[in-house]
Protein backbone atom coordinates (compact mmCIF):
# COMPACT_ATOMS: atom_id res chain seq x y z
CA UNK A 1 0.00 0.00 0.00
CA UNK A 2 0.99 3.16 -0.80
CA UNK A 3 0.95 5.97 1.67
CA UNK A 4 1.45 9.28 -0.33
CA UNK A 5 0.64 9.01 -3.61
CA UNK A 6 1.63 12.51 -4.94
CA UNK A 7 5.24 11.97 -3.17
CA UNK A 8 6.04 8.57 -3.31
CA UNK A 9 9.60 9.09 -2.02
CA UNK A 10 8.44 9.51 1.02
CA UNK A 11 8.79 7.27 3.75
CA UNK A 12 8.13 9.70 6.84
CA UNK A 13 5.05 10.48 8.34
CA UNK A 14 3.95 14.07 8.97
CA UNK A 15 5.69 15.96 11.95
CA UNK A 16 3.41 16.82 14.71
CA UNK A 17 5.61 20.38 15.42
CA UNK A 18 4.03 22.44 12.41
CA UNK A 19 0.29 23.10 12.79
CA UNK A 20 -2.05 26.14 12.41
CA UNK A 21 -5.62 26.86 13.40
CA UNK A 22 -7.93 29.07 11.44
CA UNK A 23 -11.14 30.21 12.50
CA UNK A 24 -13.31 33.06 11.25
CA UNK A 25 -11.54 32.94 8.38
CA UNK A 26 -8.00 33.68 9.72
CA UNK A 27 -5.00 32.13 11.19
CA UNK A 28 -4.89 32.59 14.95
CA UNK A 29 -1.68 33.77 16.25
CA UNK A 30 0.93 31.93 18.05
CA UNK A 31 -0.71 28.65 19.17
CA UNK A 32 2.10 26.18 20.41
CA UNK A 33 0.17 22.93 21.44
CA UNK A 34 -3.11 21.34 20.42
CA UNK A 35 -4.62 18.21 22.67
CA UNK A 36 -5.53 15.56 20.89
CA UNK A 37 -8.25 15.33 18.60
CA UNK A 38 -10.43 11.91 20.41
CA UNK A 39 -13.37 10.29 19.99
CA UNK A 40 -14.68 7.82 22.39
CA UNK A 41 -17.95 5.23 21.68
CA UNK A 42 -19.85 3.91 23.91
CA UNK A 43 -20.21 0.17 23.47
CA UNK A 44 -23.48 -1.81 24.33
CA UNK A 45 -23.97 -5.29 24.82
CA UNK A 46 -26.95 -7.19 24.60
CA UNK A 47 -27.79 -10.86 24.24
CA UNK A 48 -31.33 -12.76 23.51
CA UNK A 49 -31.92 -15.25 26.04
CA UNK A 50 -31.20 -18.05 23.69
CA UNK A 51 -27.69 -17.00 22.95
CA UNK A 52 -24.81 -18.13 24.10
CA UNK A 53 -23.02 -16.90 27.50
CA UNK A 54 -20.44 -13.90 24.99
CA UNK A 55 -22.54 -11.13 24.51
CA UNK A 56 -22.91 -9.35 21.18
CA UNK A 57 -21.66 -5.90 21.38
CA UNK A 58 -22.62 -3.36 18.79
CA UNK A 59 -22.03 0.82 18.75
CA UNK A 60 -23.80 2.97 21.42
CA UNK A 61 -23.41 6.94 21.93
CA UNK A 62 -20.48 8.73 20.35
CA UNK A 63 -18.47 11.51 22.05
CA UNK A 64 -15.72 13.81 21.07
CA UNK A 65 -13.51 14.73 23.64
CA UNK A 66 -12.44 18.73 24.09
CA UNK A 67 -9.16 20.08 22.19
CA UNK A 68 -7.58 22.74 24.14
CA UNK A 69 -5.12 25.46 22.60
CA UNK A 70 -1.83 26.70 24.27
CA UNK A 71 -0.45 29.83 23.28
CA UNK A 72 2.25 32.55 24.75
CA UNK A 73 0.52 35.41 26.42
CA UNK A 74 0.75 38.12 23.67
CA UNK A 75 -1.07 41.09 22.59
CA UNK A 76 -3.75 39.12 20.02
CA UNK A 77 -7.57 39.71 21.58
CA UNK A 78 -8.50 36.31 19.80
CA UNK A 79 -8.97 33.88 22.97
CA UNK A 80 -10.09 36.85 24.71
CA UNK A 81 -12.82 37.82 22.56
CA UNK A 82 -14.23 33.77 21.97
CA UNK A 83 -13.91 33.62 25.48
CA UNK A 84 -16.02 36.43 26.72
CA UNK A 85 -18.91 35.14 24.06
CA UNK A 86 -19.67 32.42 26.74
CA UNK A 87 -19.26 34.62 29.95
CA UNK A 88 -18.54 38.51 29.82
CA UNK A 89 -17.78 39.93 33.30
CA UNK A 90 -20.71 42.61 34.27
CA UNK A 91 -22.14 41.87 31.44
CA UNK A 92 -25.98 42.04 33.41
CA UNK A 93 -28.44 39.42 34.19
CA UNK A 94 -28.73 37.23 31.32
CA UNK A 95 -26.21 38.87 29.51
CA UNK A 96 -23.49 36.75 29.73
CA UNK A 97 -23.73 34.18 26.63
CA UNK A 98 -23.96 35.57 23.35
CA UNK A 99 -26.59 32.96 21.95
CA UNK A 100 -26.16 33.97 18.56
CA UNK A 101 -22.57 33.72 17.59
CA UNK A 102 -20.73 32.11 20.98
CA UNK A 103 -19.84 28.85 18.82
CA UNK A 104 -17.32 28.75 15.44
CA UNK A 105 -16.29 25.78 13.62
CA UNK A 106 -12.37 26.03 12.65
CA UNK A 107 -9.71 24.25 11.25
CA UNK A 108 -6.04 22.53 12.38
CA UNK A 109 -4.14 21.76 9.46
CA UNK A 110 -0.84 20.19 9.66
CA UNK A 111 1.82 21.68 7.40
CA UNK A 112 4.77 19.15 5.96
CA UNK A 113 8.79 20.86 6.24
CA UNK A 114 8.50 23.17 3.80
CA UNK A 115 5.58 25.15 5.32
CA UNK A 116 2.91 23.22 2.87
CA UNK A 117 -0.57 22.37 4.28
CA UNK A 118 -0.81 18.52 3.82
CA UNK A 119 -3.39 17.39 6.16
CA UNK A 120 -6.29 19.26 7.46
CA UNK A 121 -9.53 18.49 10.37
CA UNK A 122 -12.41 20.85 10.32
CA UNK A 123 -14.15 21.20 14.01
CA UNK A 124 -17.53 21.60 14.49
CA UNK A 125 -19.89 23.78 16.84
CA UNK A 126 -16.57 24.47 18.85
CA UNK A 127 -17.27 26.68 22.11
CA UNK A 128 -14.78 27.80 25.07
CA UNK A 129 -15.69 25.92 28.09
CA UNK A 130 -12.19 26.62 29.83
CA UNK A 131 -10.55 29.94 29.77
CA UNK A 132 -6.64 30.76 31.28
CA UNK A 133 -5.79 33.74 30.51
CA UNK A 134 -2.41 33.39 32.45
CA UNK A 135 -0.82 30.20 33.51
CA UNK A 136 1.40 29.71 36.61
CA UNK A 137 3.48 32.53 37.15
CA UNK A 138 7.00 32.09 38.86
CA UNK A 139 10.23 34.51 39.32
CA UNK A 140 12.52 31.56 39.69
CA UNK A 141 11.45 29.44 36.58
CA UNK A 142 12.99 30.64 32.78
CA UNK A 143 9.70 29.77 30.45
CA UNK A 144 6.83 31.48 28.44
CA UNK A 145 3.62 32.86 29.79
CA UNK A 146 1.07 30.40 28.52
CA UNK A 147 -2.68 30.98 28.04
CA UNK A 148 -5.21 28.46 27.75
CA UNK A 149 -8.68 27.57 25.49
CA UNK A 150 -10.34 24.66 26.18
CA UNK A 151 -12.83 23.61 23.41
CA UNK A 152 -16.45 21.48 23.36
CA UNK A 153 -16.41 19.89 20.09
CA UNK A 154 -19.26 18.37 18.42
CA UNK A 155 -17.65 16.65 16.40
CA UNK A 156 -14.80 16.69 13.47
CA UNK A 157 -13.78 14.97 10.09
CA UNK A 158 -10.80 15.27 8.19
CA UNK A 159 -11.21 17.72 5.13
CA UNK A 160 -10.78 15.52 2.15
CA UNK A 161 -10.39 18.39 -0.01
CA UNK A 162 -7.08 19.03 1.24
CA UNK A 163 -4.96 17.36 -1.16
CA UNK A 164 -1.42 15.75 -0.47
CA UNK A 165 1.30 18.73 -2.25
CA UNK A 166 3.40 18.29 -4.36
CA UNK A 167 6.93 18.46 -2.48
CA UNK A 168 9.65 21.10 -3.34
CA UNK A 169 12.60 19.95 -3.95
CA UNK A 170 15.31 22.21 -3.73
CA UNK A 171 18.95 21.92 -5.62
CA UNK A 172 22.01 23.44 -4.83
CA UNK A 173 23.77 26.18 -7.36
CA UNK A 174 26.76 23.75 -9.76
Amino acid sequence: MVEFTVNPHRFDPYKNFKFLVVWDGRVVAGISKISPLKRTTEVVKHRSGGDPSAPRKSPGRTDFEAVTLERGVTHDPEFDRWANKVWMVGAGRGAEVSLRDFRKDLVIQVLNEAGQVAVAHKLYRAWPSEYQVLGELDANANAVAIQSLKLEVEGWERDEETPEPEEPSFQQPA
